[in-house]
């Protein structure tokens, strides 16, 4: 078996997979490493038991938390990574988002890239993961955005009249989501896409989700100089006699021991375990972990401040496909008045039925049984309306990923709770109104309190940041390791901050950006 290649990618995701898939046309010999399997294509990946209950497409590994507590965390093993049950909301940063910002809770610290730097591919991005949209609606978007290359994902009714209601109640300007789903509504074929209750949380049955899989790695599946081996968990990286280059990458495969060299080394194990194979990878020349000059390599974890806020309908609400409302008018402050700093992005949740809703939230039970005194029923999920709140986290030094006692420990606390707060506040406040026989909605509706726990780790990043000063930063501004000349990594690990909004299109995007130096660095030219 080949050994040696001129690219050794860790991870098939979105960070992965657009790597392999910017260099694919130099030529170069490219080696994707993924831990997972092939995703299966089968009758569970649409059956809420299956996904959400049984849990059959999720880790089954333990971390641990600062007080030494196991959990699960909410992570996804598999070619394509976590991509495959995103609910595909592709959205930008704002270009505030890359400058400081000052919070209520601290500062929001600044890239060192712009906006106008990544824009050219975010324009790439889009057209590449098929981004469905309509410019013009969000207030916040970047003014010079070019339009969509396909049309919104229209709303259905239930979240058209709500639509309505806060635009002629409130004077908010909510926006169609932009997804990254296979579908042109009014069309005579409209695409795969049914818009069907399992869509975010679940794997696509028939691939009409555009994740890592379907748009990065199967096109690579017929290229001569791109290899994927599954099934191969990476457990360090050696260095160098000298320390300062990757010599060799060692990993279980499925008969033992295997080790592989590359050229260049390009890390996209995704935040929490890019900085864990960082940790264990320590030696005499890195004796604090690969790249860890600054002692940052695993601090700054974040991965969004989020709430839930359900409404509670007296009939049914046909909404088979209700994740297409967006709200981004308190993003920047309270438009209102009397809150001058940012509280945060308001979009629809999926379709819940009873065991999406019990295995999402099997540790608010208690709560729930005050409303549902007998079990999470289909009946009473049928009646519900979501929606997700989500504010900026912080990057906090003591916020962190840990390597102990051969396993991921997590030690993380919540900040920058009071724009959050306020915007839950605003949010719950603006469906007391969404309440008389005209829209079938009782009075009926309740927060969860609760901030998304620590298991809940989708969009986690910052663990590895980049930056231009090696004793503050982990990578400089292209994704390459101040310490070491052959390493780099692409994924959200080097993000410096989480902005309000879903990470996955800023991920591509500056992929495609790293790509494109790595096939100058290789000698390529440009796609």
């Amino acid at each position: 078996m080949k050994t040696h290649y001129d690219v050794v990618i860790i991870g098939s995701g979105a960070g992965g997979g657009t790597i392999a898939q910017s260099l694919a046309h130099t030529g170069k010999s490219i080696l994707i490493l993924e831990r997972g399997q092939h995703l299966p294509v089968e009758e569970d990946n649409w059956d809420a038991g299956a996904v959400f209950i049984d849990k059959k497409y999720s880790s089954k590994e333990k971390w641990q938390n600062k007080h030494g507590h196991k959990f699960t965390p909410n992570e996804h093993y598999w070619v394509g990574g976590n991509t495959s049950f995103y609910g595909a909301v592709l959205m930008r940063f704002r270009r505030e988002d890359f400058i400081e910002r000052m919070h209520t809770g601290g500062f929001s610290p600044a890239w060192p890239i712009s906006y106008d730097d990544l824009a050219p591919y975010y324009d790439k991005a889009e057209s590449l993961w098929e981004v469905r949209g309509q410019r013009g609606e969000d207030p916040t978007e970047p003014e010079d955005a070019p339009p969509f290359n396909h049309p919104r994902v229209e709303h259905e009714s239930e979240i058209a009249r709500f639509v309505s209601h806060v635009e002629n109640r409130f004077g908010w300007q909510p926006f169609n989501l932009p997804l990254g789903v296979r579908r042109t509504d009014g069309a005579v074929n409209p695409g795969p896409c049914l818009k069907c209750k399992t869509c975010g949380g679940f794997p696509c049955k028939v691939k009409a989700k555009v994740d890592a899989r379907t748009v990065a790695i199967e096109p690579l599946s017929n290229a001569r100089n791109v290899t994927l081996l599954p099934g191969r968990f990476v457990k360090r990286l050696d260095t160098c006699r000298a320390g300062d280059e990757i010599s060799s990458i060692v990993c279980d495969g499925p008969e033992g021991e295997e080790r592989y060299k590359g050229d260049i080394v390009v890390l996209a194990a995704g935040a929490a375990n890019t900085a864990a194979i960082l940790l264990r990878s320590g030696n005499a020349h890195h004796p604090a972990g690969l790249a860890n000059r600054s002692d940052q390599v695993g601090r700054n974890y974040m991965f969004h401040t989020m709430s839930a806020i359900v409404a509670v309908a007296a009939h049914d609400i046909e909404a088979n496909f209700p994740k297409t409302f967006g709200l981004n008018d308190f993003y920047h402050s309270d438009p209102d008045g009397g809150f001058d700093y940012p509280m945060g992005h308001v979009q629809s949740l999926e379709y819940m039925n009873g065991e999406t809703l019990e295995g999402q939230l099997d540790t608010k039970i208690e709560f729930l049984d005050r409303l549902i005194p007998d079990r999470i029923a289909d009946d009473v999920a049928r009646k519900m309306l979501s929606f997700l709140v989500l504010s900026e986290d912080l990057p906090q030094p003591d916020n962190r990923i840990l390597w102990t006692n051969n396993a991921i420990q997590l030690n993380y606390s919540y900040n920058n709770l009071e724009g959050h707060r306020r915007l839950v506040k605003k949010f719950d406040a603006a469906l007391d109104g969404f309440c008389d026989k005209r829209h079938h909605l009782t009075d009926h509706h309740f927060h969860i309190d609760q901030l998304l726990p620590i298991y809940g780790t989708a969009h986690q990043c910052g663990t590895a940041r980049m930056g231009d000063d090696p004793e503050r930063s982990v990578v400089n501004s292209f994704g390459k390791a101040h310490d070491l000349d052959n390493l780099y990594i692409a994924d959200t690990s080097i993000f410096v901050s989480s902005a309000a909004v879903n990470p996955t299109l800023t991920l591509v995007a500056n992929c495609l950006r790293i790509g494109e130096h790595l096939a100058e660095r290789l000698g390529a030219s440009p796609t």
